[in-house]
């Protein structure tokens, strides 16, 4: 049998050619009929097994090498190597976040809360939040929480208010993103305390303040009880810049540079979650290094479809975008770093200008 003939007939419940904007309902219950009669949003827990075993073992290099390496200043390739593996235990708990792993949510809960917090050192409840809010509503303005201004500005409107020395950083906060993307995995670490401890409601507050407090005093202790001084604040640098920049890496390109939708926008949930969203091509190394990040179209359209059957689902969401001519974006890594960077620096420009200066004069230099 040839490759071509080895592939399943993929049949689509279909709307009206180019697709019935009278029916976005349906349109989108077509494309999530035809995934689940191919099986692809069932469980597959043993891929899961074999990922948390295959990170626990890294995990576990990383330590004997720290033991074994004592005082030296190859520790920093331990502590870059830590960093990798607490990001691939990122990807496992926003999995569980998802319900991808198991089908009791009760458990998924569990697995996820002890590996963003215990592991991570991230708080479970303040990912949950933030991310159920993004996925409802991706790069819509004022609905978003991950479009919202702070050090990075994504919206002209936010940049033009900016003034003095923060306005000129801003002209140029695309080539200061992945730089800056360094101090993210201590910024991280900080929103989960300020959630665990904070005022707001917080479910198993005190599971995540004992996990919290445990791994991040755990952590603490080891470094500076056996490295020196300096070599342990090295240590601990390294281990947070590298895991800054790879959870950044990974999740930056998938919706930065894509549009950005008004508040009260009337856009249909399979539109919605498509036009916003960009994947990322590559074979399955690709898949580990960005935890199935890179397929962030079929992720947004069934959030709680396991890891392994992200390709497939692709193909499949990819035909039937183009039958009902919704645009599809993908590019390679390298191609959506340049847009973001692009992206960022575009936005940046409106730092320090006034809202009222006519466009057409500002392009003369009039």
């Amino acid at each position: 049998m040839s490759a071509a003939e080895a592939q399943p007939v993929v049949t689509f419940t279909r709307t009206r050619p180019g697709g019935d904007r009278k029916s976005p309902t349906t349109e989108y219950s077509a494309l999530l009929n035809t995934v689940r009669d191919a099986g692809l949003l069932r469980r597959s827990t043993t891929f899961y097994y074999l990922m948390f075993s295959g990170i626990t073992l890294a995990l576990g290099g990383v330590i004997t090498g720290f033991i074994l390496l004592g005082d030296s200043w190859f520790q920093l390739l331990m502590a870059a190597a830590l960093g990798i593996v607490l990001t691939q235990y990122a990807f496992l708990a926003h999995e569980a976040a998802h319900r991808q792993i198991f089908a009791s949510g009760k458990l998924n809960d569990v697995v996820g809360r002890t590996l963003a917090n215990a592991f991570v050192g991230i708080s479970y409840q303040w990912w949950m939040t933030k991310h159920s809010r993004h996925h409802a509503n991706p790069n819509i303005v004022g609905k978003d929480p991950d479009i919202e201004p702070d050090f990075i500005i994504f919206q002209e409107t936010d940049a033009a208010q900016k003034k003095g020395l923060y306005a000129w950083v801003l002209k140029r906060q695309g080539y200061l993103f992945f730089p800056a993307l360094m101090l993210e995995g201590l910024n991280l670490h900080v929103h989960g305390f300020k959630t665990a401890f904070g005022r707001g409601k917080v479910q198993e507050r005190w599971i995540e303040i004992t996990m919290l407090t445990s791994r991040v005093g755990a952590y603490l202790a080891v470094l500076f009880l056996v490295l020196p001084l300096g070599m342990a604040f090295a240590f601990l640098g390294v281990q947070l810049a590298v895991f800054g920049v790879y959870m950044g890496a990974a999740f930056a390109p998938n919706h930065k540079g894509m549009p950005i939708l008004p508040h009260d926008s009337k856009v249909d949930f399979l539109r919605r979650q498509v036009l916003t969203s960009r994947n990322i091509k590559g074979g399955w190394l690709m898949d580990t290094f960005m935890g199935g990040l890179n397929y962030q179209i079929e992720h947004h359209l069934f959030p709680n479809m396991p890891r392994p059957h992200l390709r497939k689902a692709n193909e499949i969401a990819k035909e039937y975008c183009a039958s009902h001519n919704i645009p599809f974006t993908e590019t390679s890594l390298t191609q959506s770093y340049g847009i973001v960077i692009q992206y960022l620096n575009r936005v940046g420009l409106a730092a320090g200008g006034d809202p009222f200066d006519c466009p057409a004069a500002a392009q003369l230099g009039r």
